[in-house]
């Protein structure tokens, strides 16, 4: 049976530390904008913040109480909602964060990575257009003649 089964990464502790973990991790990226931490960590936080931007983005103060309960910060939130209300992330349908991998930590061999806010714009990818297909037809007609060719030379 599924009772008190909670979706997410455990981080090897339990419930408790894991959400402050979360929470003290969101507060030091939205404050730097930047952080290193491990892979498996920076991936749990990505879920974390992503969806405080997005409340940011709507702006409300249904959105501003949500926010405010999950960083614990009123000063800390309205900087973020600022930003958002600025435009900085107007032009972005999600993917608030990029993670970039720097390798192995010594002394556990723990994958390092920085986890980031990203605030250039969005450019969407330019389409490629699809090459023009060449047409079937004239490649028949071109195999009809070259063997109708060879079958005159030999009747001669």
């Amino acid at each position: 049976m599924r009772h008190n089964k909670k979706k997410g990464l455990k981080l090897g502790t339990d419930a408790s530390h894991t959400k402050a973990m979360k929470k003290s991790l969101a507060k030091a990226l939205f404050e730097n904008d930047r952080i290193k931490t491990t892979e498996t960590r920076a991936k749990a936080l990505r879920s974390y913040a992503e969806p405080i931007i997005t409340w940011a983005k709507k702006g409300d103060l249904h959105s501003r109480r949500l926010a405010i309960a999950k960083l614990g910060d009123k000063n800390l939130v309205a900087e973020i909602f600022d930003k958002a209300a600025q435009g900085m992330w107007a032009d972005r349908n999600g993917g608030y964060t990029r993670i970039m991998k720097l390798g192995p930590r010594k002394g556990d061999c723990a994958e390092m990575v920085i986890i980031e806010i990203v605030s250039e714009p969005c450019t969407p990818k330019a389409k490629k257009a699809a090459p023009a297909k060449k047409a079937a037809a004239p490649k028949v007609v071109e195999a009809e003649e070259a063997a109708e060719a060879p079958a005159e030379e030999s009747a001669e």
